[in-house]
């Protein structure tokens, strides 16, 4: 938590850092969060946690599957549905609770998502079945799903239009960090003591960031509430879905989402066997790769300033897919290597595509913000269980070559993307010259 001001000096720049009443009449944006402007830091670090404790529960299981196949004694491809069945109850909550968070607030969506999240995460250890820990988990998978859209439109709401990659990448950089110490954590602590405790590890950080996010997170300034009908939400949800932009946004993140889904589904059965044969806590610790994946989100805003969004996209995919075809070499240090590009690429690519469906959508953000997490996480449980049964089926080779698959497919949307605003820029210029 940032430092409570004290004495006149520490009072000085909040006062000439706040607008104006002319300043806001002529630009409303002026009274909104920027950086170095007062409430930014909390609103930071709130979010921060908030990403942070998302990751670490939505995917709290993947780390340990191995171990919950040995000790659940089921394959992988049906253990794979604990993290599976939690992203697809994320997607199929996550319009729903982002309606609501038109009518009660993005801020009272997403604590009340955390809170109980994290509650559930006291109880997901004790589950006596798979087909218990999966029940749970798709549970919890809802319970979460009110915080990612509520996030993205609160930023949009809250933070300047020329900040709002920016905060987005720090939300996006919380959910890498929440990924990488999430299975570190239980990796180290499953070894030790087993997988349930390892789980239970997971719980306890997240209700730390649930206190931390409530505790931070600046009231909303710029909300208005509003209700949200069933037939009033299919037509905003229709208008989004016809804007051809969006359309391809969403596709995008459903395809970087299931690379990278099947990759972290599998990649820990693939260690714990021939020819790596690594222990659990080690297998955990390769997750700190995640922290190059806090890297590239939080510059996704710098690298669209220099390369434009499509040609940060191509960039993403191009890091990706090298980093899918380096993990086939039987090398730690290669598949290492090869994670570490696929993190790089996935996290620029999404924090890229998602700050662009909130720039784009003019209205009804959550629900617009709420769709692209639709498909997000759809992607992600489809690469889950695709990726599981591919390893199954076909080893290794066979969930790379479905990651394959899915970065061709988002190259060709963002290749006509590129292709249709070159005709565009063509038209133009001849209606400038005739």
């Amino acid at each position: 938590m940032p430092p409570a001001d004290t004495g006149a000096s520490a009072t000085l720049p909040a006062v000439a850092s706040s607008p104006s009443s002319a300043d806001t009449a002529a630009d409303p944006d002026a009274a909104k969060l920027h950086p170095g402007g007062p409430g930014y830091r909390r609103m930071s670090f709130a979010l921060f946690a908030a990403g942070l404790a998302t990751f670490a529960l939505l995917y709290s299981t993947q780390a340990l599957l191995p171990a919950i196949s040995d000790g659940l004694h089921v394959p992988a491809d049906q253990a794979s549905w604990t993290v599976s069945g939690a992203t697809f109850g994320l997607a199929l909550a996550v319009i729903p609770l982002s309606a609501l968070s038109e009518r009660f607030g993005r801020r009272t969506m997403m604590t009340a998502s955390l809170s109980v999240a994290a509650l559930i995460a006291m109880a997901v250890p004790f589950a006596p079945s798979l087909g218990w820990l999966i029940a749970l988990r798709v549970v919890q998978g809802v319970a979460l799903a009110g915080l990612p859209a509520s996030a993205m439109a609160f930023l949009a709401e809250e933070v300047r239009p020329k900040a709002l990659v920016a905060a987005i990448g720090l939300f996006v950089a919380g959910n890498s960090i929440g990924g990488m110490s999430g299975r570190i954590v239980s990796g180290w602590v499953a070894q030790a003591w087993g997988w349930r405790v390892g789980l239970g590890s997971v719980g306890l950080m997240a209700v730390v960031c649930a206190v931390a996010f409530q505790l931070l997170v600046p009231k909303a300034r710029h909300f208005a509430s509003r209700s949200v009908g069933p037939r009033a939400l299919a037509r905003t949800l229709g208008g989004h879905l016809a804007d051809p932009l969006l359309r391809r946004l969403y596709g995008i993140g459903a395809l970087f989402m299931t690379v990278f889904g099947a990759v972290y589904t599998v990649i820990g059965y693939r260690l714990v066997a021939e020819p790596f044969n690594l222990p659990q806590g080690i297998v955990g610790s390769i997750f700190l790769v995640y922290l190059v994946g806090t890297a590239s989100s939080a510059a996704a805003g710098k690298l669209v300033g220099r390369l434009g969004r499509r040609g940060a996209l191509y960039l993403a995919l191009g890091t990706t897919s090298a980093g899918l075809l380096l993990t086939l070499a039987d090398s730690v240090a290669a598949v290492l290597a090869g994670l570490i590009l696929i993190t790089a690429g996935f996290f620029a690519g999404h924090a890229v595509a998602s700050a662009a469906v909130s720039r784009t959508a003019k209205t009804a953000r959550a629900q617009a913000s709420a769709l692209y997490q639709c498909a997000y996480y759809i992607g992600s449980s489809i690469g889950g269980a695709l990726g599981a049964f591919a390893f199954h089926a076909a080893g290794w080779e066979g969930t790379i070559a479905l990651g394959l698959a899915a970065m061709v497919g988002a190259a060709a949307i963002t290749l006509y993307a590129t292709r249709k605003a070159l005709a565009e820029q063509r038209l133009l210029r001849l209606e400038r010259a005739a």
